[in-house]
């Protein structure tokens, strides 16, 4: 699936949905093209151009994950499915030179990104 490319001036921003190539990847991680949550505000984005976030994946089998978060219903090829944010996968990746791109579910709506930022605190303790 190809996404539209983002202007010229677009930074990803903190709550945005992405799509991300996650190529390479090794073992358990996820690998090609996904939606991906944005943690870190685009201020840092736009600077470093590093991205800090959570994949997403539409994979049933998170239902009975503790560490996944519904994100509510996919579009595209995907819709009708679940989609989850994978808390316990947090990345950074260089998200100009992976070709990120906006999402068609644009940005992840406040009280889930704040569920989705405590269940990653379950996991990392930072507060």
């Amino acid at each position: 699936m190809v996404a539209a490319r983002a202007g010229k001036g677009w930074a990803p921003e903190r709550r945005d949905i992405i799509w991300i190539d996650c190529n390479p990847q090794a073992g358990r991680e996820m690998r090609d093209r996904h939606p991906f949550l944005v943690l870190s505000p685009r201020n840092f984005n736009e600077r470093t151009s590093l991205v800090i976030g959570l994949p997403m994946t539409t994979a049933a089998y998170n239902a009975d994950n503790p560490f996944a978060v519904v994100a509510g219903r996919a579009g595209g090829a995907k819709t009708g499915k679940t989609s989850y944010v994978l808390c316990h996968q947090p990345k950074s990746f260089d998200w100009r030179i992976r070709d990120a791109a906006p999402h068609p579910l644009k940005q992840l709506d406040a009280a889930r990104f704040a569920e989705v930022c405590g269940v990653l605190n379950q996991i990392v303790q930072l507060t």
